[in-house]
């Protein structure tokens, strides 16, 4: 399956740009008067190859599961907080679960390696093993788990867009993963550890030396090459981030717009488009974190975020936040008059 994804993803073909840039300009307004969202409509129609893109309604697939890290002490919360939020997401209790309502989004729970047993309603069960190993000790997972997760995630993406999702937001949860983004993300960058470690759940400063001691020691003890994504990601890099991954390889296979949340949602997204470069065509930012490393993240990919909000949850919710506005962009592009539709001569135009 990833082989056959891999294949499909295709380049966006960006001849509609000028088409969807010249009707931008004949709309009753000075043309680039509203700025971002100008930009915002004609990336979601060269996205998805058509001149008045829809992305409504959206999916959100929120990926679960456990690290072995965890073990290290490097989150203010315990490894079972991963498994008592997947029942708050069931529940209908979380911020995404709040945000999706909203916007009326299709919302999927998915357990890719939560530490203990699941058998709840409304849990798409894909575990690929109880949480990772710890990678100070040992690789994270194998390569082959590696793969299943991803595959997972890109089977998640399919069944969004098979039950009409046009969009897709993609979020997480799983208590330790800011420690193995941040160890993905200093490998792929070459940045210092310490720029990129951030509090992730809440953790005091004090123990921020040891987060980053804690990555440190697993870089030495690992060795990744970046060069080797698939096998880096096996290496230091966490179920549900290998998930989300695939998720976004599923999408942009199938031209659908990818809206990331934030720092380990983009580091997820680094891993797709290492993978996969032309995946980059089809990711817009949703907002950037306060985590360090998520500036970095963003900078790897050359993206500028929708919003900056100060927000550092997780789940998609800052993805989830930001969805309005590619909603609003597709809406003016469908729906505002143009000069001659509207009887009004352009030099009228204020």
């Amino acid at each position: 399956m990833l082989a056959d994804t891999l294949a499909a993803l295709k380049p966006a073909d960006r001849t509609l740009a000028t088409t969807v840039t010249s009707h931008l300009n004949n709309l009753t307004k000075p043309p680039g008067s509203l700025g971002q969202l100008e930009s915002l409509a004609v990336a979601l129609a060269v996205q998805t190859g058509e001149a008045f893109p829809c992305v409504s309604p959206p999916g959100v697939l929120v990926f679960v599961a456990d690290h072995g890290v965890a073990a290290e002490g490097v989150s203010a919360f315990p490894q079972d907080v991963t498994m008592q939020m997947v029942g708050n997401f069931v529940a209908g209790g979380a911020a995404i679960n709040v945000l999706a309502r909203q916007i009326g989004a299709r919302l999927e729970v998915i357990d890719v390696g939560v530490a203990a047993d699941l058998a709840w309603e409304g849990v798409i069960d894909n575990k690929v093993r109880h949480g990772t190993a710890n990678m100070v000790e040992t690789d994270a997972m194998s390569h082959d788990e590696a793969v299943a997760a991803i595959e997972a995630g890109i089977r998640a993406a399919e069944r969004a867009i098979d039950a009409g999702c046009r969009c897709l937001i993609v979020g997480e949860m799983g208590i330790a993963n800011t420690t193995a983004s941040s160890a993905l993300l200093a490998v792929f960058t070459g940045a210092p550890v310490a720029s990129l470690v951030g509090r992730g759940t809440g953790i005091a400063e004090s123990r921020l030396a040891h987060k980053c001691s804690v990555i440190e020691r697993a870089l030495v003890a690992r060795a990744p090459n970046r060069n080797a994504p698939l096998k880096m990601l096996a290496k230091l890099g966490g179920l549900e981030i290998a998930a989300m991954a695939g998720a976004y390889l599923g999408g942009a296979a199938h031209r659908v717009p990818l809206l990331v949340d934030g720092f380990i949602a983009t580091v997820a997204a680094l891993v797709a488009c290492r993978l996969a470069p032309a995946a980059r065509d089809y990711l817009i930012f949703g907002h950037r974190s306060c985590e360090p490393g998520h500036a970095q993240a963003l900078a790897a990919l050359e993206a500028k975020p929708l919003l900056d909000l100060g927000l550092r949850l997780g789940e998609g919710t800052g993805a989830a936040l930001a969805f309005p506005l590619l909603e609003s962009a597709t809406r003016i592009l469908r729906e505002m008059a143009t000069f001659e539709s509207a009887g009004i001569t352009d030099d009228s135009a204020g």
